[in-house]
């Protein structure tokens, strides 16, 4: 079954019938779908990799523990929340079951592929100056299988996606150190990442 997604590139319109959307598996697992939040006008569009549990709850990206690390490190690079619009590359939460916590579950390419038409729209309708893929599914599914985000983070990328497109770390990695200096390494070095971002959107 293919994305139901409708012509119109109204994010009102593209959000209400994501919800109905049934093109991978993800749909029976996921309490909903979890489409992305901003302004059509922003001018950075984020693009992680799925919701997680706070997300999949909550119906919204971004609410988690990842989103507060997120907001953090763009406070600290100097970019304003409000002019980003923030998604997923894939729609639904996938996790496994693990006693009583859903764990998540890395999405795999068909379910990226499936979930592909929506971050197109997405991209159409907002028209980013920047693009910045958060993490290595989110960078593959965007910019290909080869690449590599511990390679390429924090530099602009040949694409015709956006007039700037970066990819860097998912916030979620930096939670996952196991120490607090090694936590407060991988933030500078997000933060770096997003002081390029702002920069880019500064030549836009």
């Amino acid at each position: 079954m293919e994305a139901p997604v409708p012509s119109s590139r109204n994010l009102t319109e593209l959000r209400s019938a994501a919800a109905e959307c049934k093109a991978c598996d993800l749909w029976k697992t996921g309490t909903q779908t979890v489409f992305g939040e901003g302004a059509a006008s922003a001018e950075i569009l984020f693009v992680g990799e799925q919701p997680g549990d706070k997300e999949d709850l909550a119906g919204k990206p971004f609410v988690g523990p990842a989103g507060r690390v997120l907001d953090e490190a763009l406070a600290a690079a100097g970019i304003a929340r409000e002019l980003a619009y923030v998604t997923n590359a894939v729609k639904h939460f996938k996790w496994e079951a693990r006693g009583k916590r859903r764990i998540h579950k890395k999405p795999n390419w068909s379910e990226m592929a499936a979930c592909r038409p929506w971050l197109e729209a997405e991209l159409e309708a907002v028209e980013p100056k920047v693009l910045v893929a958060l993490g290595a599914t989110a960078a593959q599914s965007l910019l290909g299988r080869d690449f590599r985000v511990t390679q390429q983070r924090g530099h602009p990328v040949e694409s015709d996606l956006a007039p700037y497109v970066v990819a860097t770390v998912h916030p979620s990695s930096i939670l996952r150190k196991r120490s607090e200096e090694e936590r407060e390494a991988a933030m500078k070095e997000l933060v770096a990442d997003l002081k390029v971002v702002a920069r880019l959107l500064a030549k836009a």
